[in-house]
């Protein structure tokens, strides 16, 4: 059986760094950047983009749907 792997894309200039998808991931991939955006908020980016499952978790709960999640068999 083929494992399933994930990759996470934020659209960064659209995150208001709500914190949601970080608290939500079980891998705990994702995290908020010490930087800002366009709009000055600290936007949330794969910390640990190898850790990734591809259980869109933290797509669902994005309430500004910036983010996609592809899943990858390997």
């Amino acid at each position: 059986m083929a494992k399933v792997k994930g990759a996470v894309v934020v659209n960064t200039e659209r995150c208001k760094g709500c914190d949601l998808c970080v608290v939500a991931c079980p891998s705990d991939v994702l995290s908020l950047s010490k930087d800002a955006n366009g709009k000055g908020y600290n936007y949330s980016y794969t910390a640990s983009p190898g850790e990734c499952i591809g259980c869109s978790a933290c797509a669902y709960v994005c309430p500004d749907a910036c983010i996609t999640v592809y899943k990858v068999k390997v």
